[in-house]
């Protein structure tokens, strides 16, 4: 539940490693947060991470299992973080992973794996969220998408695919939960410098996990339903969702 001010005061964030996703909860803890549980496959997230959050002024970061691909375990994922933190004002879901569309091509099978981490496995606990959400009558479900999927381009079709998949979804989960009083946010980030990228060429307006959280944090407490990191992403893609496919493909990757 909202603190007495209104402030966030429960968070879980699904893919606890996240340096988005962290870099998202620490602005939240120092707004006011205070209980934070950090959802992690094997349920043990980093120490450092931890001992920041807290340093932060979080009285409680924990760890809990969590396994996106394993959708038959996320309502008693929910279940257990409703347990522990009570309300949940703010779930961010932040898994995914970016991988290269010429090992892709070379192994379908890990391509589908892929394609469970940034979308399949995400409707079973973006659904099991929802409903909790829904029930408890407030609280917002953060979801990291990407412009990758806003219009799909042959350097990641397959991570691209994915991230339209989900983009969808969450567009979706945010209808059907219009007038509950819960909220679905989509968070549509350009290319980001982390861990996961290193060594990447930068694409043009290239930002960093704080900014993506400063704008996540900006949009919660604007109420939005859609932000993009940057913010000039969108007057970007605006145009080139017109361009035509033969022009599209011919884009430099």
């Amino acid at each position: 539940m909202k603190n007495a001010v209104g402030a966030v005061d429960t968070v879980l964030l699904l893919g606890g490693r996240s340096e988005i996703g962290l870099a998202i909860v620490r602005r939240l803890v120092e707004g006011g947060a205070r209980k934070v549980l950090l959802a992690v496959r094997g349920g043990e997230p980093d120490p450092e991470s931890v001992r920041r959050l807290e340093s932060a002024g979080a009285s409680l970061v924990e760890g809990l299992e969590f396994d996106v691909s394993r959708p038959e375990t996320h309502e008693a994922v929910v279940t257990a973080a409703v347990e522990r933190l009570g309300d949940l004002d703010v779930v961010i879901d932040a898994v995914g992973v970016l991988g290269s569309t010429s090992a892709y091509e070379k192994d379908p099978a890990s391509a589908a794996d892929s394609a469970v981490a940034n979308f399949a496995g995400h409707v079973g606990i973006g659904l099991a969220v929802a409903a909790r959400l829904r029930e408890q009558g407030h609280g917002t479900f953060v979801v990291l998408s990407s412009v990758a999927g806003v219009r799909v381009r042959r350097a990641n079709y397959v991570y691209g695919a994915a991230k339209a998949g989900l983009d969808g979804f969450a567009q979706g989960l945010g209808d059907a939960l219009s007038g509950s009083g819960a909220k679905v946010m989509v968070v549509r980030p350009g290319f980001v410098r982390t861990q996961m990228t290193a060594g990447m060429p930068d694409a043009p307006f290239p930002t960093g996990p704080e900014e993506v959280a400063q704008a996540v944090v900006t949009g919660l407490a604007q109420g939005r339903e859609t932000v993009w990191a940057p913010a000039k992403l969108a007057a970007v893609f605006g145009v080139l969702r017109l361009l035509p496919r033969a022009v599209w493909r011919r884009m430099p990757a």
